[in-house]
């Protein structure tokens, strides 16, 4: 009896050898390589976007690192504290964070496979049995049994290293999750914030042509009742104030759908807590901007690093697949105390033992298992298209950047140049009116020139600081210096 265990140790030796020395079955995963481009757009882009009309004058910086407080580049205290509450108090930022810490523990969960699995027994039994002695009574017996059972699956085919490393690169996937919900929610706090900005701008303008409006309407009722003028003219007049009063509610409404979103994006209720006025003027525009070189985007990108870390997991999936295929050996082992009284347990006259190995071959599953690997593969390639998607979308998102600061510092440029000459003709037709040299239609003509081009500057202003922030969030924002 002693020496008949000495063949089974033998063969788990040999098992765990084998297992040692085996190879995972399926692909071993390859990252992409990425796009072999020299630029970002087919035509050149400006080293120097300069407006013109003592517009500020922005210079692309090729290979330089962006840093991860982007944000303070635009030199306002306003909406830096916007970002840091932003990053304090996001729900959305929150259940990333708790998305990830899930799919960590379940690559510890997985990982426990390498190991043996021990489980304790115990139990306690009392019966009686009839005696088939006649004149013989039964009796009643107890029965106590305490022992430990242990199983392991030598991982020969390297399913469980499959397993594991589908979860590893599924948790991959959730921390660049977290890192472009991060980079997602900076992005739209510093956007809405020049929204709030530039809308306010336009407001102002919008309601100094109104002031204006009232001025023509005032001037023209004084000269209809001097006998200078037609009733039409103040009809006129009174039209062009009613107009342009119609122009502030649609604003007003974007502008209190900005604030609510900025209150929705630091996770207060808008009656709870309201951003700051932003102004125009509070943004400094960014003079120098950091441009990545496109061969390193696709290591940077946190939305094309979470489809690559898509494409490994579905990789090692047809591993994992391909395993299923192949044999599994299993080896298990127990050790028991029984004893008919507790006091006599752990006393080595009631010791049991076994020792076995268990092999099981898939023979017959009706075509299930080959199904699944091939499911498996055809996932892969869906994983990476999407994954190539997701490279030519950045890059775009890179390039339309790129060609919306180049055209902002165009138009940035004419709108200020229309705005000074609208402004002297406003003031030219004014006193020309007011002299009776020119009739009100032309003054009109000359105020609503002057609304456009005060409103039309804005717009572009606000346009510029919103594609440069565009620029940086489409380079990946220097999240990876951030800590995530």
């Amino acid at each position: 009896m002693g020496q008949r265990p000495r063949p089974t140790v033998r063969t788990a030796l040999a098992g765990a050898a084998c297992a040692l020395c085996a190879c995972a079955v399926g692909p071993d995963f390859t990252r992409p390589a990425p796009p072999e481009t020299p630029s970002y757009t087919a035509e050149p882009t400006p080293g120097v976007m300069a407006p013109g009309a003592g517009e500020a004058e922005q210079h692309l910086a090729l290979a330089q690192e962006l840093s991860a407080k982007w944000w303070e580049l635009f030199r306002s205290p306003a909406l830096d504290e916007l970002v840091t509450r932003a990053l304090a108090g996001s729900p959305s930022l929150a259940q990333a964070r708790a998305t990830l810490a899930k799919a960590q523990e379940a690559v510890s969960a997985a990982r426990g496979d390498f190991f043996p699995q021990v489980d304790l027994d115990a139990s306690g039994q009392r019966s009686r049995a009839p005696s088939l002695l006649s004149g013989s009574s039964s009796r009643s017996k107890n029965l106590y049994s305490v022992g430990a059972r242990v199983s392991y699956v030598l991982d020969v085919f390297g399913g469980v290293r499959r397993g594991v490393e589908q979860q590893a690169a599924l948790a991959e996937h959730q921390r660049y999750e977290l890192a472009a919900a991060w980079l997602s929610l900076t992005g739209e706090a510093a956007t809405q914030s020049v929204t709030i900005a530039s809308l306010r701008a336009q407001i102002d303008a919008a309601q100094e042509v109104i002031a204006q409006d009232r001025q023509n309407v005032e001037l023209v009722r004084r000269k209809l009742q001097a006998g200078k003028v037609a009733r039409a003219d103040l009809l006129i007049a009174q039209t062009q104030l009613a107009s342009d009063r119609a122009q502030l509610p649609p604003l007003r409404q974007q502008l209190a759908v900005a604030r609510h979103a900025v209150s929705a994006l630091a996770g207060q209720l808008p009656a709870q807590w309201a951003p700051p006025d932003f102004d125009l003027e509070s943004f400094e525009l960014p003079g120098e901007l950091p441009l990545s070189l496109p061969s390193e985007l696709a290591r940077q990108r946190p939305d094309i690093l979470s489809a690559e870390a898509q494409l490994h997991a579905a990789s090692a999936a047809v591993g994992v697949a391909t395993a299923a295929l192949y044999p599994s050996l299993t080896l298990s082992g127990s050790i028991t105390q029984e004893a008919l009284e507790v006091a006599s347990l752990f006393s080595g006259a009631g010791t049991a033992w076994a020792l076995a190995g268990e092999l099981a071959a898939p023979l017959f599953h009706g075509g299930t298992l080959r199904a699944e690997r091939r499911a498996a593969i055809a996932d892969y390639q869906a994983s990476l298209a999407s994954y190539q998607q997701t490279v030519v979308q950045a890059f775009q998102q890179v390039a339309d950047a790129l060609r919306a600061l180049a055209h902002d510092a165009e138009l940035v440029g004419a709108q200020q140049e229309h705005l000074d000459i609208a402004r002297e003709s406003l003031s030219i037709q004014r006193v020309s009116y007011e002299a009776g040299k020119t009739d009100l239609l032309r003054l009109l003509d000359s105020e609503r020139s002057y609304q456009e081009a005060r409103q039309g500057l804005a717009q572009a202003q606000g346009q510029r600081l919103q594609d440069t922030v565009q620029l940086f969030v489409a380079l990946g924002g220097g999240w990876w210096q951030a800590g995530i």
